[in-house]
């Protein structure tokens, strides 16, 4: 459970909302989305709890977090469910299976202050001590359904590299992304140019 997981006051409820804001935490559920998965290079393997952990401190959470060895499969059931989101190929397909999500997964729209240790915000689990799965399901739907609603598009995608199934968020306008980082996109690039080569050379 994610007991008194907001130890202390926040420094400025500045700094705690852009820590906890709508794009953090998309980006904390993608990034949880590949290291759950085993997809993140970084980190080759089924996801440990350390890696987890790792993660969640680095978007912004603090206090004791225990975090179990079960709690993490629990969420790799909900990152699965997750990268549906990421793999929509259209707005429609997207805000489909947060709807989906959103009627399976999780509780009414509330607001909480973690009982005045954060400032007010929403929610969307049925408890503050609710379990690891269901907190990181619940807010990251609610992430996702605020950046479709925005943006009227998927919020991100699967890399088009082989071999590497991350999920990413595309933001803002420029052309679509295709790969999830630049060692992605480079090796893509590099591997068509070799591709080119050898059919020039085979004529």
């Amino acid at each position: 459970m994610r007991n008194k997981r907001y130890t202390g006051a926040v420094s400025t409820t500045d700094d705690w909302s852009t820590r906890h804001s709508v794009l953090a935490t998309a980006r904390r559920t993608a990034a949880l989305v590949n290291v759950l998965s085993g997809d993140d290079p970084d980190r080759p393997g089924p996801a440990e709890v350390a890696h987890v952990t790792d993660v969640l401190r680095a978007y912004g959470e603090t206090g004791p977090l225990d975090l179990t060895a079960r709690d993490v499969a629990e969420m790799r059931t909900g990152a699965a469910l997750l990268r549906e989101v990421f793999a929509a190929h259209d707005a429609d397909a997207a805000a489909a299976v947060l709807n989906r999500l959103l009627r399976a997964h999780t509780g009414q729209l509330r607001l909480t202050s973690h009982e005045g240790r954060t400032p007010w915000h929403p929610h969307l689990d049925t408890d503050d001590d609710a379990a690891w799965d269901e907190w990181f399901l619940a807010s990251s739907c609610m992430a996702l359904t605020v950046l479709v609603w925005d943006h009227q598009r998927p919020p991100g995608g699967v890399c088009a590299s082989p071999g590497c199934r991350n999920v990413f968020l595309t933001q803002g306008s420029g052309p679509e992304r295709r790969y999830c980082s630049r060692r992605c996109a480079t090796r893509e690039r590099v591997a068509a140019h070799r591709r080119a080569r050898s059919a020039g050379r085979g004529r």
